[in-house]
């Protein structure tokens, strides 16, 4: 899919993040919405997956690892064809298969349950390492957040990946340096996160996340990068495509009124047609 094309699905993607969490009066946009154009390009031109298959066992493998920006994963998901859009502003309802978190016994196309910070690196590394065990060339593709990666259990699966050279793994860092109570570097700082990377033996990227010329160079590098796994650092911005929710530590965890939901779905429907 060209440039063009990706920037139309990533403003659809964003235009769902939005509908899913007003209506459900509840959620994490602003993480999601930076996140955003990574969803886009993974779904639409990176991973081989199959909506009319989704547990085909050759399908590349996607974990959420910060698995509160469900809103912008859910949004991929059902553009791409694994479920009904309409379904999306069925998040967090009563009844409903999207709940707040990513569950994989229930929503097509979700490879791993998360939601606890930390654990799905973990999970993404040992997906990597049963693909190389049973002789198999699908990937791995796990998406971190920069606040997440304080966790330490995020760099014990870094240092197993490292070790063991799983060079069909990839790490993406949302790096949008904003987390619930302020900025990653005043709360705990990761920084420098692409140094700590390369010290448990990754080959490591740093892009603008919000930039699809970049995004796919850095994705093409990591396919043929052997004998290490590859790291994205994606800097990007959080609430990106929204005016009033742009680097506003403020929409990590809350919806749109009725009144902000109408400007930010206007906004988007703006800049979606400009593209067309």
């Amino acid at each position: 899919m060209d440039k063009l094309n990706l920037m139309k699905k990533a403003n659809e993607v964003r235009q769902g993040i939005i509908s899913s969490v007003h209506s459900a009066k509840s959620g994490h946009p602003g993480g999601s919405l930076s996140a955003a154009d990574i969803f886009t390009y993974l779904y639409f031109e990176e991973m081989n997956v199959n909506p009319e298959n989704p547990e085909d066992e050759e399908r590349d493998r996607f974990v959420l690892s910060k698995g509160h920006t469900a809103p912008g994963y859910y949004a991929a998901l059902a553009i791409r064809g694994f479920f009904p859009t309409e379904d999306l502003t069925t998040l967090r309802h009563v009844g409903s298969v999207l709940q707040g978190h990513p569950d994989m016994k229930h929503i097509p196309g979700v490879d791993m349950s998360s939601g606890s910070l930390g654990q799905g690196l973990s999970v993404a590394v040992g997906m990597a390492l049963a693909a190389r065990m049973k002789g198999k060339t699908y990937r791995t593709y796990c998406l971190c957040g920069d606040g997440e990666i304080q966790e330490g259990q995020i760099w014990e699966a870094a240092m197993f990946a490292g070790h063991r050279k799983l060079d069909n793994l990839v790490v993406i860092v949302d790096n949008n340096n904003l987390q619930i109570d302020g900025t990653v570097e005043e709360v705990c700082s990761p920084y420098p996160i692409d140094e700590k990377f390369k010290a448990f033996g990754f080959h490591v990227i740093t892009i603008n996340g919000n930039d699809f010329d970049e995004i796919d160079r850095a994705f093409q590098e990591a396919k043929n990068t052997k004998g290490m796994p590859t790291a994205i650092i994606a800097n990007t911005i959080k609430g990106k495509g929204v005016s009033f929710m742009e680097n506003q530590a403020g929409w990590h965890g809350k919806a749109p009124n009725d009144e902000q939901y109408r400007q930010a779905a206007e906004e988007l429907r703006k800049a979606g047609d400009a593209l067309c």
